[in-house]
């Protein structure tokens, strides 16, 4: 098994890259629904919110799935970086 990338790192590119971090976890597809849905209630809330209502008011469902997708790539790199870690001492 391959040493996985440390979940910081992956961490890092979901915040500057949002679906990079899936993406480096070997999950594009999932990588691309968050990407997709982003947009979707980015633009969604767009469009319904009042014109008084701030700009993160305005892309607050986009802002909400970035952040579900930050979360999502650190969950999984480090499930994976500490199963990886786990398997490499008990080895027989």
């Amino acid at each position: 098994m391959t040493r996985p990338l440390q979940p910081l790192l992956v961490l890092l590119s979901a915040i500057i890259l949002p679906g990079s971090g899936q993406v480096i976890n070997r999950q594009p597809v999932r990588g691309l629904i968050f990407v997709f849905f982003m947009l979707l209630l980015g633009g969604f809330t767009l469009i319904t919110a009042a014109p008084t209502v701030s700009l993160v008011g305005k892309f607050a469902g986009g802002i909400f799935v970035y952040a579900m997708a930050v979360f999502d790539a650190y969950k999984h790199a480090r499930i994976r970086y500490e199963t990886w870690r786990y398997a490499e001492e008990h080895k027989a």
